[in-house]
């Protein structure tokens, strides 16, 4: 009776208890099986104390791990029978003498430790640097990405030991020239760079996979923290001189701000057509470039050249697009406001002539027609129909209204230096000062970005800068800032300087004074000038420090570090010394201005500190810290996107002159590109109930859509015309932005960004900082008399245009495809670097984030980025289909 109990019972636990072993065989095939038992003989036969055998054994097992190949996602058949005799293995090489079958099986072993080794043990590597110095490729891809992963930890703790790195150079060598090899070089430069080796890449490279690491390399840059990032631009620009791609290494040595690697490209390329699109590259840019005969050795060859990095033939390129695209016809303020979409009471205030209206005015019809050379209220003939000469649009008026009446002429005739001062000489026999400010302005603003030999600028304005009344002196003065932003002319600074220190001199001329000559030697680290702004900040008085004016002052001596970094510490702690007024506020602009354009996160993170601060009322360095986060942040598109993120959160728990900030933040960082998101969140702030915040959401409503024409911020502002009816200040605000959304008719853009958003131009941030900080108090900058600080604005305008030509630079019209630009680092294979594209042929426009590419064979761009002038050559190699 109890047997079979007993039997059920031992019975019952009995099924699952079959030994797992054999559970697992089963499951193997047949050949798995067989493979297995062979590998676990060979285990054995490697322990025999015949070496022979032991030969034979290590070779067949070598032989099955190599040949093995298995999917992506599991682990190959030998390597996971060999699991459970890898501590075998590993007791058994402890114990054999030295040969060269303890190396050859080391090898195996360092296989082995690819699956079996515990984590941080990097045993895989130990075995490797004690095995033969065979060839690593030959075990596989894997194997040797894990490799690489171990020694850049290997190589950590022994720099941190100070213990030596020859044998890891080594293998570091054979792994490069492995990826290299086969279409990894993201990941031979992330080897080289964890240890911190890569001069070694240069030899590595070769013609089939030079771009593709250099694109790796520069785009990684842009995420290193100092002083790396420049050295992997460095050795990008070796790399592309070694394999003459000049264009490439000439805007890496701009990126650097490197005018030696400048010469350099020039002296070590002797093609005149290359050369001739360098200095479109350099013209661009806007940097000031003279020529030698080192790097140009014929003289007429050298004086065109000269002319194209002068940017004069710029006017003759822009109307040629402007006939294209036909929209030579002049506009007025009125096409711009579309009044008639509106329902009646908006129309009906307009009718009053209001000297705040009709400036407004004049700052659309200058913005819209910037460039064309014509317009239909200042250069209208005189028997036009809208009634008299231009003079009577100039006396519309009131008082400083015609400083920048008279200049908006110079804004019209842009860039066309002739015929421009032809025109604005007329103002300059006037009997109103006012008139003669803006006429001295206006010389200035038509000299923007294109430099002469024969200085008209210079020779009209110097006489004026040390006149009587002040308004002279401030047009002559902005307007020699605008005409040489980043020209370093030391004539201006000897006639300038002085200025700052006089006595006697008014707080505004001082004040423009120093936004001048930060302008002129923007980015130079100059000493002498940033002495003489610092003793002029030092000689202000309490009551002046308070004046919004004298803000100025830290944001010249700013624009002096621009984007140089560490440069501006000295600078920093003499700042340290200022009236505590004053201290934080310089500070915060010193920092801003020094890493601009760098994404620096913890520069970002230390502004975002500045800005949690809850502070009582009278403080003002928040601004600029608001400001500063958008100028580091606006790098790359990831700290854009993230800098975006906390400016909404500042919204909502900032205080008051935060918030008044943020907009003209958001617009810095958008500006010309308008984001569906940053739209909406300024159309909502354009509503605030702080009116402050309200303008500044306005001004940047116009900032992010600058030259777009885009139609819906179009709309918004034809809204917020009406909604604001009464409101003559905002309503002002309105009409500056709706210039901006149709700056040039759409043919302009104001992104200091160019060359894939890869060069920021300084000149060109330089002039939006200077317009930003001045809205940073609407009331007292653009709302008050000096509202012509909108004209430093046009420092960064420039054409957003793709224009081909031909090997005589005559305008050549080609196929292209224009399409948004994507980002293919480090992708394998030749993918699509646009998507959705049209085609078109040039001159084409191009909008932010856009890229353009030659759809045709016929011809050769010398410059690798399809942006402003690209010269084309005949491809020799093109046959017509017949």
């Amino acid at each position: 009776m109890s047997d079979p109990k007993n039997d059920a019972g031992t019975s019952q636990p009995k099924a699952p208890a079959k030994d797992p072993k054999k559970k697992e065989e089963e499951d193997l095939s047949e050949e798995d099986l067989a493979l297995k038992q062979q590998l676990e003989l060979y285990v054995e036969r490697v322990q025999d104390s015949d070496p022979g055998l032991q030969k034979v054994a290590l070779e067949s097992m070598r032989h099955e791990i190599r040949t093995s190949t298995s999917s992506m996602t599991s682990v190959p058949k030998p390597l996971k029978f060999l699991r459970p005799h890898y501590g075998t293995l590993k007791a058994f090489y402890e114990t054999m003498p030295d040969s060269d079958l303890k190396k050859y099986l080391s090898d195996i072993l360092s296989v082995l430790a690819l699956t079996m080794s515990a984590e941080g043990e990097r045993e895989s590597l130990k075995y490797r640097l004690l095995g033969s110095e065979g060839d690593i490729g030959s075990w596989g891809h894997e194997y040797v990405r894990n490799l690489a992963g171990e020694i850049s930890q290997e190589y950590v703790k022994r720099q941190s030991e100070e213990a030596p790195i020859e044998d890891l150079m080594e293998l570091v060598q054979q792994i490069v020239s492995f990826h290299m090899k086969h279409n990894a070089e993201p990941e031979a430069v992330d080897l080289l760079m964890e240890v911190e080796d890569l001069d070694l890449l240069v030899e590595h490279v070769d013609k089939t996979n030079f771009k593709r690491t250099c694109l790796y390399l520069t785009s990684a840059a842009r995420y290193l923290p100092g002083p790396d990032d420049m050295l992997v631009l460095d050795i990008a620009y070796t790399i592309y001189l070694k394999f003459e791609e000049f264009a490439s290494a000439l805007q890496i040595a701009l990126s650097l701000d490197n005018m030696q690697h400048v010469r350099q490209v020039f002296t070590s390329c002797d093609i005149l057509l290359k050369k001739m699109q360098f200095c479109y590259i350099l013209a661009r840019h806007g940097i000031t470039f003279e020529l030698d005969d080192e790097m140009v050795a014929d003289d007429d060859d050298r004086e065109a050249l000269q002319d194209i990095i002068n940017n004069t033939k710029l006017s003759e390129s822009y109307l040629t697009l402007a006939r294209d695209i036909e929209v030579m016809e002049p506009k007025s303020p009125e096409d711009i406001y579309k009044a008639h979409l509106l329902d009646g009471r908006a129309s009906a205030g307009a009718s009053v002539d209001s000297a705040r209206q009709n400036l407004a005015a004049t700052f659309v019809n200058a913005f819209v027609n910037a460039g064309f050379g014509q317009d239909k209220l200042m250069t209208a003939p005189a028997d036009s129909s809208i009634g008299g000469s231009t003079g009577n649009w100039l006396f519309k008026n009131k008082e400083h209204g015609k400083t920048s009446a008279a200049a908006s002429l110079g804004m019209i005739l842009l860039w066309d230096v002739d015929s421009g001062l032809a025109q604005i000489d007329k103002y300059f026999h006037s009997n109103d000062n006012h008139v003669i400010a803006g006429a001295l302005l206006g010389v200035g603003i038509v000299n923007c970005g294109v430099k002469n030999d024969c200085d008209p600028a210079l020779a009209l304005l110097s006489e004026y800068i040390s006149k009587e009344d002040s308004s002279v002196r401030i047009g002559a003065i902005m307007g020699l800032g605008i005409a040489y932003a980043g020209a370093q002319n030391e004539q201006i600074r000897s006639s300038l300087t002085p200025i700052l220190n006089d006595a006697k001199a008014p707080l505004d001329v001082i004040a423009f004074t120093a936004i001048s000559l930060g302008l002129i030697y923007v980015g130079s680290c100059n000493e002498e000038v940033a002495q003489a702004i610092i003793f002029a900040l030092m000689d202000r008085s309490e009551s002046e420090l308070g004046e919004p004016l004298t803000r100025f002052l830290p944001l010249a001596l700013g624009l002096l570090y621009l984007g140089k970094q560490e440069s501006v510490e000295a600078t920093a702690e003499v700042s340290k010394t200022f009236n505590e007024k004053i201290r934080k506020y310089c500070d915060m602009t010193l920092l801003s201005c020094a890493y601009a354009g760098t994404g620096n996160v913890l520069k970002v993170q230390n502004l975002l500190g500045h800005c949690a601060q809850h502070l009582e009322k009278g403080e003002t360095h928040q601004g600029p810290a608001v400001l500063g986060i958008a100028m580091v942040a606006m790098a790359e598109e990831l700290g854009l996107d993230m800098s975006i993120r906390s400016l909404e959160h500042l919204l909502q728990y900032g205080e008051q002159n935060i918030r008044r900030a943020v907009p003209l933040a958001l617009g810095l960082l958008c500006i010309s590109n308008p984001k569906v998101n940053v739209m909406d969140t300024l159309s909502r702030l354009s509503h605030d109930s702080d009116s402050e915040v309200a303008m500044a959401a306005v001004i940047s409503l116009g900032l992010i859509g600058a030259g777009t024409n885009n139609a819906r911020i179009a709309g918004m502002l034809r809204n917020l015309s009406s909604y604001y009816y009464k409101d003559a200040s905002l309503l002002f605000c309105v009409r500056i932005a709706q210039g901006l959304v149709h700056l040039g008719k759409g043919l302009l853009t104001l992104n200091p960004y160019h060359s894939d958003r890869f060069l920021l131009s300084p000149t060109a941030l330089a002039g939006l900082v200077t317009m930003l900080h001045a809205c940073l108090d609407m009331k007292a900058m653009v709302l008050g008399k000096y509202h012509y600080v909108l004209y430093f604005i046009v420092l960064a305008m420039q054409p957003r245009m793709l224009m081909t030509v031909d090997e005589n630079l005559k305008p050549l019209s080609v196929p292209v495809r224009v399409g948004q630009a994507v980002d293919v680092v480090g992708q394998a294979g030749r993918p699509k670097t646009i998507t959705g594209f049209q085609t078109h042929s040039t001159p084409v426009l191009l909008a932010a984030g856009d890229r353009a590419e030659l759809a045709t064979e016929k011809y050769i761009p010398l410059s690798p980025i399809l942006e402003g002038h690209v010269i084309l050559k005949e491809n020799p190699e093109y046959r017509e289909d017949s």
